[in-house]
């Protein structure tokens, strides 16, 4: 109710101004023919103030903030990769069956063009993930993820993911496997379908990682050449990766 209390004695006073300029015009000058032409012309200019306030100059206005956002979002995309993103596909691609066909065309993505980027993707999407991951494995991943819990709750109270749905999706996809393995009191015990059914979100954790991970390395590429270096150096699919300069 304030707010709109505001607003009203804004508009009153913003009128109450404009009518005392008038009158203080035609007291002064004595000519209403003239005060009734500028006051026509103003009114014929009021639709293109309209035009430029509201729909360019706000659109502009709407871009700049979202490039805001975006900006904020990879930062936060980027502290997943750092803390959890990049390790996680590591250990994920290591237990992929196919996953000595990758590492050649990702360590040249330096030399890709813009067109590659979403090509590659594209492959990735239709891409047919194969993960054979052993007892060993899977309590691993358990320990792994569950020692991460705390950084990824953190990540979701940015309201920033609201701008970027995959991702979003992405955080939710690993935050339902790590409840799903932290749920299992022995995890060298399952049965065949409860291994399955873990197979199968640890599949769906790994194609999404996959898809934004080249994602974010494609915005590294554009705008920190520096942190892409030291990515593409840490290739989570090349097994002998090293962040050290041969």
């Amino acid at each position: 109710m304030k707010f709109v209390n505001w607003k009203v004695m804004l508009s009153l006073t913003l009128i109450g101004s404009s009518a005392l300029i008038y009158l203080t015009n035609f007291f002064i000058f004595k000519d209403m023919n003239y005060m009734l032409r500028l006051f026509l012309a103003q009114l014929g200019f009021l639709p293109i103030s309209v035009l430029l306030v509201t729909i360019i100059i706000n659109q502009l206005l709407s871009q700049h903030a979202k490039r805001s956002k975006l900006a904020k979002l990879n930062m936060v995309i980027g502290a997943f990769f750092s803390e959890v993103g990049a390790s996680l596909l590591k250990r994920l691609a290591s237990y992929d069956v196919d996953k000595d066909n990758f590492p050649k065309e990702l360590n040249s993505m330096e030399e890709w063009t813009e067109a590659e980027f979403p090509a590659f993707t594209r492959r990735l999407l239709t891409h047919d993930f194969q993960i054979t991951m052993d007892d060993a494995g899977i309590s691993g991943l358990r320990t792994f993820l569950v020692g991460k819990r705390d950084f990824m709750l953190r990540l979701l109270e940015n309201p920033n993911l609201l701008e970027h749905d995959s991702f979003a999706d992405l955080l939710l996809a690993v935050f339902h496997l790590t409840e799903e393995l932290a749920e299992r009191t022995d995890l060298t015990r399952l049965s065949p379908a409860d291994r399955e059914h873990l197979t199968g979100d640890i599949f769906r954790v790994y194609a999404r990682l996959t898809v934004e991970w080249l994602a974010y390395m494609e915005h590294l590429r554009k705008n920190y050449p520096y942190l892409f270096s030291l990515a593409l150096r840490t290739n989570p699919f090349d097994p002998q990766a090293s962040a050290e300069i041969k």
